[in-house]
């Protein structure tokens, strides 16, 4: 049941958020499921801080739980690794941002997280 109320809050926000421009919705592989742990978008155009200080002053729980990619996070630099090694997963720890998935998440409050990244990030 914890999975299920995850996964359909995760549903519905793909159907309310997917083809809305600047922000990409997970990409799951239709011979595969997730469990979504967290429910991580990209916003593309140097949007996501804009919309992670909205959704936090209007009070809608919002984290970014990868700002550092990992060939940059500290443990890892003895291997090596500089900025410019890994373009993408650079850019992506600058444009990712999680919002609320837990099961008890109510259509009410996902629609409010909806209206809020839309009237942010448009």
């Amino acid at each position: 049941a914890w999975h299920e109320g995850r996964r359909s809050n995760a549903a519905d926000y793909d159907a309310k958020l997917s083809g809305l421009p600047g922000v990409t919705t997970p990409a799951i592989s239709e011979d595969c499921w997730s469990i979504y742990n967290q429910y991580t978008l990209r916003f593309s155009g140097g949007r996501r801080d804009q919309v992670f200080e909205g959704l936090k002053q209007r009070g809608i729980g919002c984290d970014i739980y990868y700002p550092i990619p990992l060939h940059l996070q500290e443990c890892y630099l003895p291997l090596g690794g500089k900025v410019g090694d890994l373009p993408n997963a650079e850019a992506a720890a600058k444009e990712v941002l999680s919002i609320p998935v837990y099961p008890e998440l109510t259509e009410d409050q996902r629609d409010e997280v909806v209206g809020a990244i839309k009237e942010l990030a448009g």
